[in-house]
């Protein structure tokens, strides 16, 4: 069989063009590292004129029920969940050491433990790094436990690390002096962030992070870095007194992630207005005074464009509140023509 000779122009064409699909195969791979969403399809192709955003879940709802992250990952499988989030610790405890607690920690080692989530196909939609900014003690403690949640996030495929400030006004600053403090926090570990290419996120949790004056500050601590965003969490800022709708309506060119978090009609009655934030909401998600708000706010993001996670927080009760909220998360979105990848 005739070859045609193989000019030096034909050559290097041809290796021109190989070395530009090697590149692409290795930069296609940096950024399933990077934002590790990006690499999985659709649960179900999208159907044209619907939006389509992700349901994850925080572990905190089976703090009560003793399960380890391992147990979680299986709960997210057997309900065709793909995301979830998790709080990470620097350092050891007994809880954790005997698989008491539903959260990981930094020394686990984050290829292996990437390995087994694919196995149940659930990744990270985020990991929960929120120790408090606000305080004197939030340089020393809280930038480097941050820091080092960015390097691991970004090696166990984790494209979000969720920061936040103290409930309370920290005793022995003024309000301006806590929120230089933070600023010069948040610049140092914003520079990790970029290094890793991971999103640090704030959410509105405390004093400071429930007040719209305050937060709008703080997300500009380092200009437009597209790696300082916002997790919006509808109960937080229920609870601190605020209207979900009008703070997301202020924020939601910022937004990067979402808590979903109802409120239970005592709670509300007693504690409205006066608290920063609920850690553990006892209500299912639709059963509670903030239903309606939830369900605007999920409009509101369709027609933003939002396409990334709906996180559910809320007691598990070990599986039955949790499914409850699970239900009525999808039969919302059906409701306002959302459709769920």
């Amino acid at each position: 069989m005739a070859t045609e000779p193989v000019t030096r122009r034909t050559f290097l064409a041809n290796g021109t063009a190989a070395a530009a699909g090697a590149a692409a195969a290795v930069y296609g791979a940096q950024v399933a590292m990077a934002d590790p969403e990006k690499a999985v399809p659709a649960a179900a192709p999208q159907s044209e004129g619907k939006s389509t955003m992700k349901i994850g879940f925080h572990t905190d709802a089976f703090n009560s029920a003793f399960f380890n992250f391992e147990k979680c990952l299986h709960w997210a499988q057997e309900h065709q969940l793909h995301f979830i989030e998790c709080g990470v610790m620097d350092g050891v405890s007994w809880a954790h050491g005997l698989g008491y607690w539903p959260h990981l920690a930094l020394h686990e080692d984050p290829a292996m433990l990437r390995r087994k989530m694919e196995k149940y196909g659930v990744q990270f939609s985020q990991i929960d790094a929120a120790y408090p900014m606000s305080g004197l003690d939030g340089p020393l403690y809280g930038v480097p436990y941050v820091m080092k949640s960015i390097a691991w996030a970004a090696q166990v495929g984790s494209p979000r690390v969720d920061t936040t400030d103290g409930l309370h006004a920290p005793a022995g600053l003024t309000d301006e002096e806590a929120m230089s403090l933070m600023k010069r926090s948040y610049q140092q570990i914003i520079e990790v962030a970029e290094a890793n290419r991971i999103v640090v996120n704030i959410e509105p949790h405390g004093y400071f992070t429930t007040k719209p004056e305050f937060i709008g500050r703080m997300l500009k601590f380092c200009g437009d870095s597209p790696y300082l965003r916002l997790n919006l969490d509808f109960g937080n800022v229920f609870i601190a007194g605020q209207d979900p709708v009008a703070f997301l309506g202020q924020f939601i060119g910022r937004l990067n992630h979402v808590h979903v978090k109802d409120v239970s009609p005592s709670l509300a009655a007693v504690s409205r207005g006066k608290q920063a934030g609920i850690p553990i909401s006892h209500c299912a998600l639709g059963d509670g005074v903030n239903a309606e708000n939830i369900k605007k706010c999920f409009a509101m993001l369709r027609d933003h464009g939002y396409d990334g996670v709906l996180s559910m927080e809320c007691e598990g009760q070990g599986g039955p509140m949790i499914e409850r909220s699970l239900k009525w998360v999808r039969q919302t979105l059906a409701e306002l023509n959302i459709a769920v990848q």
